[in-house]
């Protein structure tokens, strides 16, 4: 990364998007190389969360030669960890089981990040869902949008009833802050079209896949104005 700093003559302590997406691409190149040295392929990590927010380097992590987890949604993937720590004697035997739950423990106690900035005092600098939204929320929207294709007030309706409790698994979320992250939702999915438009080849395991070869079509100039129009009305209803 830092011959490729002076390559385009970027200053590393420049800690900007250009710092960031260099050590993403530098990661994908060097797995691309290393499998055609090992005559594999390189399986990508993103899920279906991730595309649909568009959190991923264009031509960095958001490229593989197989998306095997493209249709998985990022609270599917943290119940699946979950399921291993609470039953380890299903992975492990004797005393590693112990052990094996300890680390996934920590690993779903690890805040989701990208980790593309330094830390700072030690502690992780980029904390995902600080900047996109949480993914509980998130993947709710995604769901009831794609599948059932319910407009943004039936899916607030939905939403607030919810998560108006907390659970073991989820957090209470006000209208105010479902509205906030809804927004977000709603401008990232349609501004990250262009990502999803040349996505490696994956499986569709649920039942939502953003793929462009199996359900999903969608053109990358889409305007979200007529969504952004109900959200922004549904914002001031809360304020009379």
């Amino acid at each position: 990364m830092d011959q490729h700093f002076r390559d385009i003559n970027h200053d590393p302590a420049c800690h900007d998007i250009t710092f960031e997406n260099v050590q993403a691409r530098e990661r994908t190149q060097l797995l691309m190389d290393l499998a055609n040295q090992a005559k594999g392929l390189v399986i990508g990590t993103g899920d279906l969360s991730e595309l649909a927010l568009g959190w991923a380097t264009y031509n960095g992590d958001h490229m593989s030669m197989y998306a095997v987890n493209a249709s998985v949604p990022k609270t599917l993937v943290r119940h699946l960890v979950q399921y291993c720590a609470d039953h380890p004697q299903s992975f492990t035997q004797g005393e590693a089981g112990a052990r094996f739950t300890e680390v996934l423990t920590s690993i779903l106690a690890t805040p989701v990040s990208p980790e593309l900035l330094p830390p700072e005092n030690g502690e992780i600098a980029q904390k995902t869902e600080h900047i996109v939204g949480p993914y509980e929320l998130h993947d709710f929207f995604l769901y009831y949008m794609t599948r059932w294709g319910f407009d943004p007030a039936k899916i607030l309706y939905l939403a607030q009833l919810a998560f108006a409790q907390p659970t073991e698994r989820t957090q209470a979320w006000s209208r105010d802050e479902i509205l906030k992250w809804m927004k977000v939702f709603y401008r990232r999915f349609f501004s990250q079209q262009f990502k999803r438009s040349c996505l490696p080849d994956g499986p569709k395991v649920g039942s939502v896949t953003l793929s462009p070869r199996s359900d999903w079509r969608m053109p990358s100039d889409a305007s979200v104005a007529t969504w952004m129009t109900q959200i922004e009305q549904l914002e001031k209803n809360s304020q009379v």
